[in-house]
């Protein structure tokens, strides 16, 4: 909204006196701005863009006509947002009807009536309006969706991971390479045609690929040497994943499940027909599970050797056979997997983290970029939460406006100290629970935090219930994008902590 609080209104016309007349008759309603041509409105949407909520457009002008900018609109998509109507002398049907087939709302003949000419520019504003409003709630509706559809399935991710004996970090690994490859490989064919929603999809479905592994025993799922029979029973869980995501009758026309299903049961066949469970070959396989096997098989190779021999094993075939296409893509991408799985290993943000969020939040720009990331912190936040609580980690978040301090779950009561704390800084609690050296430590290095390098480890003796424990502290500082300030700030921490007695 311009300074003035009125509406932008642009006036695109070579004759200075219908410019005028124009703006005699909505200067009082409106900020009216004037371009003598289509080369200068197109300068002015260039520079004010959505501010306009009505362009009035001529046809016949130098250099650049009414139809050259609607062409140009139609180009930049400005015309999805900027409504158009022309005004002109013109009254061939001609005319009119291809501006109208290049987008425009309205077409208004001269000689005009003024009254006219407002009342029409006023309905097409809160026409206008109205549309922006109901898009944005379906957005709203559907990005609500996504984030639970999204929260739902990285927390049965965590929980296979966690009965798996993994790191935690795996099927956020396996996405991660999943949205990589996938971006590479529609850049250089267009032989799956994968739209980007496509990409989203199988990128988000990517984390349930072993979900099958809940219905394995756990201890045959950890044995270290088991038998062929016991391997054969292993890989059922390409079965179970697929059945246990069939058996959700209400969601079986979702794109998502879906798209789950095929990954959960294709992720180990292999593109020469010697995988399992189907034995599929070729094309034959989806696409999308073709992608996550790489993937997990990268995953695997590069855990038991490096990512180099990872690499050089999966080129050579030793893991078996792969799509020549995807080995095409997985080599020109692998350098960038290496420093992206790294980089997420640390604790640190990825160039693929900030391409990623970046994706999402211009797909939902009616939301506002403070709200997407503050939902997208508060998703991590219960995730984190959830995996805590089930392996005995002690949790607590600090808040930096104003500085507070609340644990989680009974990490209060496992130490003796309370669950909320006003300044956690000066508590004479955690002062004798930590010490005040440690306390010191820990507040330098939670200071020390940048963007770049938001998370710190520190090992530390503690004392808890009149025991003295060797702790392990971890801390990741959140940032979410602040409008006001038009940058991003440190919101908060969170702090976990691992106990062994001392």
């Amino acid at each position: 909204m311009p300074k003035s609080g009125k509406q932008r209104i642009l006036v695109v016309d070579d004759s200075e006196m219908n410019r005028e007349i124009l703006t005699d008759i909505l200067e009082e309603d409106f900020e009216v701005i004037e371009a003598r041509d289509g080369v200068e409105a197109v300068n002015y949407m260039r520079s004010f863009g959505e501010e306009f909520a009505v362009v009035l457009l001529d046809i016949v002008m130098p250099r650049m006509d009414g139809f050259n900018v609607l062409e140009i609109m139609n180009a930049y998509k400005w015309i999805q947002s900027i409504p158009v109507i022309m005004i002109s002398a013109e009254n061939s049907s001609s005319y009119m009807v291809r501006a109208y087939e290049l987008g425009a709302v309205d077409y208004i003949q001269r000689p005009f009536d003024a009254t006219v000419v407002r009342r029409r520019v006023l309905n097409t504003i809160m026409l206008y309006a109205k549309q922006r409003k109901l898009v944005g709630l379906v957005e709203e509706s559907i990005y609500e969706k996504e984030k639970e559809q999204s929260l739902l399935i990285n927390i049965l991710s965590h929980i296979v991971e966690f009965r798996n004996g993994e790191s935690g970090l795996h099927a956020l690994h396996i996405q991660t390479m999943t949205d990589i490859i996938l971006q590479d490989l529609v850049r250089y064919t267009d032989k799956y045609k994968l739209s980007a929603k496509d990409l989203t999809l199988i990128t988000t479905a990517a984390a349930l690929h072993d979900i099958g592994k809940i219905a394995i025993d756990d201890a045959l799922l950890n044995k270290s040497n088991p038998s062929q029979q016991e391997k054969d029973e292993i890989k059922k869980h390409t079965l179970y994943g697929e059945e246990m995501l069939s058996k959700i009758n209400a969601y079986q026309s979702e794109p998502l499940l879906n798209i789950a299903k095929e990954i959960c049961r294709h992720h180990h066949e292999r593109y020469d027909g010697k995988g399992y469970p189907d034995g599929l070959s070729g094309d034959d396989i989806p696409i999308s599970a073709q992608v996550v096997s790489i993937a997990v098989v990268y995953e695997y190779l590069a855990k038991e050797y490096n990512h180099d021999k990872a690499v050089d094993m999966i080129l050579n075939g030793d893991y078996g056979s792969f799509n020549p296409l995807l080995l095409k893509v997985f080599m020109r991408v692998s350098d960038k997997i290496r420093s992206e799985l790294h980089l997420n290993s640390a604790g640190g943000k990825s160039r693929y983290d900030v391409s990623r969020i970046s994706r999402e939040v211009i797909a939902h720009k009616e939301l506002g970029v403070s709200r997407r990331m503050f939902d997208m912190v508060e998703q991590e936040r219960v995730k984190y939460r959830f995996i805590a609580s089930l392996s005995g980690e002690l949790l607590a978040e600090i808040y930096f406006d104003p500085v507070t301090m609340e644990f989680i779950g009974d990490s209060a009561e496992k130490l003796g100290v309370d669950r909320h704390i006003a300044d956690p800084l000066n508590d004479e609690k955690i002062k004798a629970c930590l010490g005040e050296n440690n306390l010191a430590a820990f507040k330098e290095k939670l200071l020390a935090a940048t963007k770049e390098e938001p998370s710190f480890d520190m090992d530390c003796e503690i004392k808890a219930g009149g025991k003295n424990y060797m702790c392990k502290l971890s801390a990741l500082v959140l940032y979410a994008y602040n409008e006001d300030k038009r940058k991003s700030a440190a919101e908060g921490a969170i702090v976990r902590a691992v106990l062994k007695e001392g």
